[in-house]
């Protein structure tokens, strides 16, 4: 008598070259999801970036002010300065002092040394300005009513977003879209303005 010898199937070694493929298009679905999560933090630190360098800026020049209080209304300006601002020196605005008075002289001087920093001379790399907000604007008005001065920077935001309020005008219409505007502003009293 013979007897059948029990037959055992073959077992599987390794993976199919179809198992492999599927892991493969898994794996590079994961990795583009990282890789849209870098960009989104990318932007995001550069949008905190430029917010808090425009907020140094406007606190810098509020700082000035408030040290020439006797001549502060020589620091309002009839149009923003830096990127796309008047182009030229800053010019004092309404007051009693002139140039002839260390009053005047100083408003003036903060007033370039603040343009300058709008446009980024404090940092440079192969001659070229590089540490600005971008597009960076600087506006400096007065209420004549209440006298209350709004100090604002504004620049170009790299994602849409929400866009500043009504009140803050600095910069309004300058980047295209107002979902780009981006706009940091203090407001001040200082005593015994002239």
């Amino acid at each position: 008598m013979t007897r059948a010898l029990p037959m055992h199937p073959k077992r599987q070694r390794g993976a199919t070259l179809i198992e492999v493929l599927v892991s493969l298009v898994i794996l590079m679905i994961g990795l583009l999801g990282l890789i849209g999560v870098m960009i989104q933090s990318q932007r995001a630190q550069l949008e905190a970036y430029q917010r808090t360098q425009a907020m140094l800026l406007v606190q810098d020049m509020a700082a000035r002010i408030n040290g020439n209080r006797t001549a502060a209304d020589c620091y309002v300006q009839a149009g923003a300065l830096g990127t796309g601002g008047s182009g030229g020196a800053p010019a004092l605005g309404a007051c009693s002092y002139g140039m002839a008075t260390s009053q005047g002289a100083r408003a003036l001087q903060d007033l370039s040394d603040w343009k300058d920093l709008i446009l980024g001379s404090t940092e440079t790399a192969g001659g070229n300005s590089v540490g600005a907000v971008l597009g960076g604007r600087g506006c400096i008005v007065k209420d004549a009513t209440t006298g209350v001065f709004q100090v604002t920077v504004a620049w170009q935001g790299v994602q849409p977003s929400g866009p500043p309020p009504a009140a803050v005008a600095c910069g309004q219409g300058q980047y295209g879209n107002e979902n780009l505007r981006r706009a940091v502003s203090v407001t001040l009293i200082p005593p015994n303005a002239s």
